[in-house]
């Protein structure tokens, strides 16, 4: 999980990619858009529906690619985080495994003592 964390912060391409899926999941980048759309559509052309729809084509495409990233990495910290919780858990069974059975050769024992051998009762 370090790792995945440690191998984001050090790539410059992965930490621009980061900062644009943010920004691109913002409100800000709505309202940019919506004035940017109006202002072309009002002053940048007679006819803006040909030249916006190339430009906003062309900003789907990148965008989309912008989130395959984000999922992308998103994916490799989730499984990073799996591998990890599932070697933890591991350890966890091995240890309350060994525990359980410390636990019944200690009752098996004091039972034997106790219980099945009677001359141990009179002393």
């Amino acid at each position: 999980m370090l790792k995945v964390q440690e191998q984001r912060a050090e790539s410059y391409q992965l930490r621009v990619a980061d900062w644009i899926t943010k920004f691109a999941g913002s409100m800000n980048f709505v309202y940019i858009h919506a004035v940017g759309f109006a202002l072309w559509m009002i002053f940048a052309e007679k006819s803006p529906w040909p030249t916006l729809t190339l430009v906003v084509s062309l900003e789907a495409i990148f965008l989309s690619t912008f989130v395959m990233i984000g999922q992308n990495r998103q994916a490799d910290f989730q499984q990073a985080k799996a591998d990890h919780d599932f070697r933890e858990q591991e350890l966890e069974l091995k240890t309350n495994t060994e525990l359980t059975r410390a636990i019944h050769a200690m009752t098996a024992e004091l039972h034997r003592r106790v219980i099945d051998d009677p001359d141990q009762r009179k002393n």
